[in-house]
């Protein structure tokens, strides 16, 4: 990774490489402790669109990843500033940062002792979409469960969009027929948070684009890999980020699932990747896949920023390294605006 700081902007540049992070991280911190700037770190500002909804509902089902379980999901549309918001159980859980757990592998949303599961790529998908407003019901086989997964499908985004699109989207309205702009998070001051050699942060940006780069140093079929992203145009995430797949190193689906996790795991819904012997399952349909569904999960967390139907992914560029879940979130709370 290139940086190139100037007096009034940063321009960050993707090569190849990323040998230094430790390096990166120091800069990072310096440049966020140099900014003379009075401005808040974030503001929300008007995007010159209105906020939108789902042009009719549209109902799923599937196995989850982790528990095994099959559940149902069923998108409904809503009036402008409801937000997105799942129904399990007859009680409402926001899509928000406010009420997400750290859990291993996945991202989790808790509330009133009722958890839902593996949330990122539908938010991803209804993010990337525009479906600002939402009502997700959500079941699971038994009555009786107090969490419920979301199905991971084959372990991408693409069935969610195919829905949303085959469904199409609206201009949302409040019960008088009033429309409302959606607002959106800037990013005025670089915004980051680090672990280790991991970090994910968020610089002030003209547009809103994700750089994102991952090592597995012992898996040479996956290696160091870099990719930057931006909504060039309406279809871009579905063309670009939702096919992309999760994956695992087949060498820890042991360990995994002596966790409890990844019970509904298998071929057909993620690609795994041997240390010996690469790809297990090709094609991949990217040479980048891994490093594409990475920002696919960036997306689905940050949009837990978004409040009563406004944007969720910042006006900034969000530059990620070795990041999963949980630094995901702790710069999704670091974004948020009270």
């Amino acid at each position: 990774v290139n940086i190139n700081p100037t007096s009034k902007s940063m321009r960050l540049s993707v090569t190849v490489k990323a040998n230094k992070p430790s390096f990166l991280i120091s800069w990072i911190r310096f440049s966020s402790t140099a900014s003379s700037s009075s401005s808040p770190a974030v503001s929300l500002n008007p995007s010159g669109r209105l906020q939108q909804t789902l042009a009719g509902s549209v109902e799923v089902k599937g196995k989850a990843l982790h528990s095994g379980k099959v559940s149902k999901v069923k998108l409904i549309p809503e009036i402008t500033g409801a937000g997105r918001y799942f129904e399990f159980r007859s009680k409402f859980i926001p899509a928000s940062i406010e009420f997400a757990q750290e859990s291993p592998l996945c991202t989790t949303l808790l509330k009133d002792e009722l958890k839902i599961r593996t949330i990122e790529h539908l938010l991803s998908a209804l993010e990337a979409k525009g479906v600002d407003n939402c009502r997700i019901q959500i079941e699971s086989e038994r009555s009786d469960d107090r969490e419920v997964e979301v199905p991971i499908f084959d372990g991408s985004a693409k069935e969610w969009v195919e829905a949303i699109e085959g469904v199409g989207i609206k201009v949302a309205q409040n019960h008088v027929g009033e429309s409302m702009e959606k607002m959106v998070a800037h990013v005025n001051k670089p915004v980051y948070v680090c672990k280790y050699d991991s970090f994910v942060a968020a610089f002030p940006a003209l547009e809103t684009r994700i750089t994102c780069g991952i090592d597995f140093p012992q898996v040479p079929a996956i290696g160091c890999q870099w990719f930057s992203w931006r909504p060039v145009h309406e279809s871009s995430f579905a063309k670009d980020i939702a096919p992309s797949r999760t994956f695992c190193v087949y060498e820890e689906v042991e360990r995994m699932r002596e966790a409890g996790l990844i019970k509904g795991g298998s071929l057909d819904n993620a690609i795994v990747c041997s240390a010996k012997h690469g790809w297990m399952n090709p094609p991949l349909r990217f040479d980048n896949e891994a490093c594409r569904h990475k920002i696919l999960d960036i997306i689905g967390d940050l949009s837990l920023v978004a409040q009563g139907g406004n944007g969720g992914l910042p006006v900034a560029h969000i530059v990620a390294y070795k990041a999963g879940h949980t630094l995901h979130t702790d710069l999704a709370r670091h974004l948020t605006i009270d």
